[in-house]
């Protein structure tokens, strides 16, 4: 396909030693030889590819020199748009990569939209739709594990599974053209039959493998909204504050000290949780902490995992039961803090409150009993391993929901093959499961969620 010529600022803004200008379209070697002049006075376009070459940036209307550089010149197909591809090397000030990025525009190219780039991959047959997808997943990774999942499908693990099924159902359409056009044959509907059955259940259930590995593979990619609530004064910052192993929340002994929400991103077991310390949940009426007891109540309801915090050196309270019956069917782990105080805490009643025996004792005072409950973490929702490399994870919620769809439609034409349903009716379920896989790789894909997908992207990408 012919584009025009599109260039953005691919580094992050802000101080640094380097930021990159990336510049991708037919006119991209054109344009950067208008501008770019090495001691040598070599031309871009008479240079092998993939090569790097020093020199400056200078407009050519007033000849002023506007930053020393280095330039990489890729030429196509072999880049990540297969277009020809220049990137100016230059110093990474604010003011530096901005008057690059504004001569290369004003020399003819045009600034790129959000993930323009991986778009023109897309597009130019470089990648499929979940490989395009899975290059925001691998920026975006909070963990190793994370990380190795996004590289697996960027490295085609998904597409190439998906393409395997898609052909699967592929030859078996086509001995269901073969039962309509020659209806005369009387042996063939009963060989297509029982190879509908056979390559419909082998389909469904490698969707049903995915979907198992769905539900981890969205969390490592989104991360576990994890909810720190309890009484005032319990633990609740100091908790935070362990896991994330810096000081990101006050601690003190005045009860009501959090009146907001606290967030923070952290590593546990490889398991990427999104922390909210929450403010202490009670009854109070100091107008500021009592907003702020009404957003922790908000955050429960929509967190993934509570970690419900009491503290074993007092009784449980009326507001200890109330939260323990309030999260009662959620996925929560009590931690019993304050061990290293006398325990008067009962934790046989706490365990008939909660329904399961889910309890870990700490004293955070003196780092005790942390590792106990990221392992606890972890177990809870990998049963403690995750083999990342060993299995195809599914982590983007637009496939999972394509996946779920092409699931039913499968099992549908399963169900009327076994009933005797006329094979051209049973078509259309194989033939809708066949385009619903093809919406996960892009081939069946419409052009505006194309659009919707890339605008997504950050800029430059």
């Amino acid at each position: 396909m012919n584009f025009d010529t599109i260039a953005a600022i691919s580094t992050p803004m802000g101080e640094g030693a380097i930021a990159i200008v990336r510049i991708s379209g037919d006119e991209a070697v054109q344009i950067a030889d208008r501008v770019f002049k090495s001691p040598s006075n070599k031309k871009l376009v008479n240079e092998k590819t993939h090569t790097i070459h020093y020199g400056h940036l200078v407009d050519p209307s007033s000849s002023e020199v506007i930053e020393e550089v280095m330039v990489s010149l890729m030429k196509a197909p072999k880049t990540f748009t297969r277009e020809d591809v220049v990137e100016v090397n230059c110093h990474g000030g604010l003011v530096a990569v901005k008057r690059v990025l504004q001569l290369i525009l004003k020399e003819g190219a045009r600034l790129a939209e959000p993930g323009e780039f991986t778009k023109r991959a897309f597009l130019n047959g470089r990648v499929d739709l979940s490989q395009a997808e899975a290059v925001m997943d691998l920026i975006r990774a909070k963990t190793d594990r994370a990380m190795n999942v996004a590289l697996n499908q960027m490295d085609g693990k998904l597409s190439r599974l998906v393409t395997e099924l898609r052909q699967a159902l592929l030859e078996t359409l086509a001995q269901v053209e073969v039962n309509i056009d020659y209806p005369e044959y009387d042996d063939v509907e009963e060989v297509t039959i029982p190879l509908m059955i056979e390559k419909g259940t082998w389909v469904k259930d490698e969707i049903s493998k995915l979907l198992k590995t769905s539900s981890q593979g969205k969390i490592l990619r989104d991360g576990l909204s994890t909810a720190i609530i309890g009484r005032p004064n319990v633990g609740k910052s100091s908790l935070l504050n362990s896991l994330v192993q810096e000081n990101k929340a006050i601690v003190t002994h005045i009860a009501g000290t959090t009146r907001d929400i606290i967030e923070e991103y952290v590593n546990v077991r490889g398991v990427p949780l999104r922390l909210v310390d929450t403010a202490g949940i009670r009854e109070t009426e100091d107008i500021v902490e009592r907003i702020g007891v009404n957003k922790s109540r908000q955050v429960l309801k929509e967190a993934d995992l509570i970690l419900l915090v009491l503290n074993s050196s007092e009784e449980l309270s009326e507001e200890d039961i109330r939260l323990l019956e309030t999260v009662a069917n959620m996925d929560t782990i009590v931690v019993s803090n304050k061990t290293d105080l006398p325990q008067k805490l009962d934790l046989e009643k706490v365990r008939e409150l909660l329904g399961k025996d889910k309890i870990i004792t700490t004293s955070l005072l003196k780092d005790e009993g942390v590792d106990d409950l990221e392992e606890a973490i972890a177990d809870l929702f990998f049963e403690g391993t995750l083999e990342t490399s060993d299995l195809t994870y599914v982590s983007n919620a637009r496939h999972i929901a394509l996946l779920h769809n092409a699931f039913k439609t499968i099992e549908d034409a399963i169900s009327a093959a076994k009933e005797g349903v006329p094979v051209d009716m049973i078509q259309i379920d194989v033939i809708r499961t066949w385009e619903i896989l093809g919406e996960i790789v892009g081939d069946t894909v419409q052009e505006s969620l194309i659009n919707q997908l890339f605008s997504q992207f950050c800029l430059g990408k």
